[in-house]
């Protein structure tokens, strides 16, 4: 059978799976109270179920289980396993939590494994600074970092509806490009299974009102996951990926794009906890995502918005290879573009939101610019046109009547 057409049919699998499981999961969650309850913090104003992550795994462990019957693949299967560990880990945080500290051991446990076991890690710069082959001293503990830091920088951008689920899709379409480039048939249908999966449990998250879930930290820490096994294999010189390095591809670069806001947005967040002396851990409303809700945004304007940031990132480091950047000067491009869409864009538009004239009580209003963003923020509140009413009809329809 050709692999085209086995990507398409696992990955149709995949979201039937996700469309079917859906009310079953949301009538579970209800029913045993597993929710997440509005704060301070929390942007919701109700109780929201929170097993959405356990609709998106069921989705991409039976498409993956299929698919594994066309293609043996250790990365694939090992890939499934380490996604099912993270799902269950964090669907006990959901319900119970554990400490940051056991989660963090789990977590350097299940890369580790990952790694020994596939013989799949960074293992090679590909010429960056002139180096190549990294020894072992160097690429497991820099795989460990990298495979640890993705997981949690994936898990902390859930805040806002659809930009988790959104920027899961997003990503798997990157690498899936990627890996179709250099005929990977197993890891680019792996892609399309995430992507199938993750678009059921995106509609009723955005549009849904009777139907909505949360992925929770199960669906990030997964997502997580295989943001991670999809980086390593993009980055090892065991797997066909490092072919493109003959096209003077920087796949660091490229990787980093991808991952370019989850990444540099997380490092901006703790940087400013640590330099206040708070624990880096600790919650907090200073996400770029929040930012955007204060600008006025809706939640799915301002998940679109930083998706669309994510991209233009994506795509501006595209073009610095096309020109004929090299590796080093491509990675460059993306860590100052990084930096501009996170540390750089937070901060401008906090400091218009902090100027401007005063009003009778001496705060700021705001500059000109800060009102213009509101006005843009204001617009993406659509909830009163066709469209959304449609959607919102579709996702909350008979099948979600049911688990009332």
């Amino acid at each position: 059978m050709d692999h085209f057409v086995i990507g398409i049919i696992v990955a149709a699998v995949s979201f039937v799976v996700s469309i079917g499981i859906y009310p079953l999961v949301l009538k579970y969650a209800r029913t045993h109270g597993i929710v997440d309850n509005p704060n301070s913090r929390k942007l919701q104003r109700v109780p929201v179920p929170v097993m959405g992550g356990v609709v998106v795994y069921a989705g991409i462990l039976v498409g993956g289980l299929l698919l594994n019957i066309f293609f043996r693949s250790e990365v694939l299967i090992y890939g499934l396993i380490g996604m099912t560990v993270m799902m269950l880990i964090g669907l006990w945080d959901d319900i119970k939590e554990i400490s940051a500290t056991l989660r963090l051991l789990i977590e350097i446990g299940l890369v580790t494994a990952f790694m020994v076991i596939t013989d799949t890690y960074i293992d090679n710069l590909q010429g960056l600074w002139g180096i190549h082959k990294l020894p072992f001293c160097v690429s497991y503990p820099l795989s460990i970092v990298a495979g640890v830091g993705i997981i949690n920088a994936i898990n902390l951008i859930d805040g806002v509806d659809g930009y988790s689920s959104g920027y899961g899709m997003l990503a798997s379409m990157c690498f899936g490009i990627a890996f179709w480039t250099v005929w990977s048939p197993v890891m680019t249908s792996l892609t399309l299974i995430v992507i199938a999966a993750l678009l059921p449990f995106f509609l009723h998250n955005v549009f849904g009102i009777r139907s909505k879930m949360f992925i929770g930290d199960g669906g990030t820490l997964m997502l997580g996951m295989l943001m991670t096994v999809f980086t390593f294999f993009s980055m090892s010189s065991k797997q066909q990926c490092f072919i493109l390095v003959d096209e003077g591809i920087g796949l660091g670069a490229f990787t980093l794009a991808v991952l370019c806001i989850p990444v540099f947005d997380t490092v901006r967040v703790m940087t400013v906890r640590l330099l206040r002396g708070t624990s880096p851990f600790l919650p907090d409303r200073t996400h770029l995502h929040h930012l955007f809700i204060d600008m006025g945004f809706s939640h799915l304007g301002a998940a679109m918005f930083i998706l669309m940031l994510n991209f233009m990132v994506v795509v501006i480091w595209l073009v610095s290879w096309k020109l004929g950047a090299s590796v080093d000067m491509q990675l460059y491009v993306v860590v100052i573009m990084g930096f501009l869409v996170t540390f750089g864009f937070y901060k401008f538009m906090k400091i218009q939101q902090n100027g401007g004239p005063v009003d009778e009580d001496g705060y700021p209003r705001g500059t000109t610019l800060w009102h213009m963003m509101y006005g843009v923020g204001n617009w993406t509140h659509r909830e009163d046109k066709q469209f959304w009413r449609v959607m919102r009809n579709m996702v909350d329809g008979p099948m979600m009547r049911k688990t009332k």
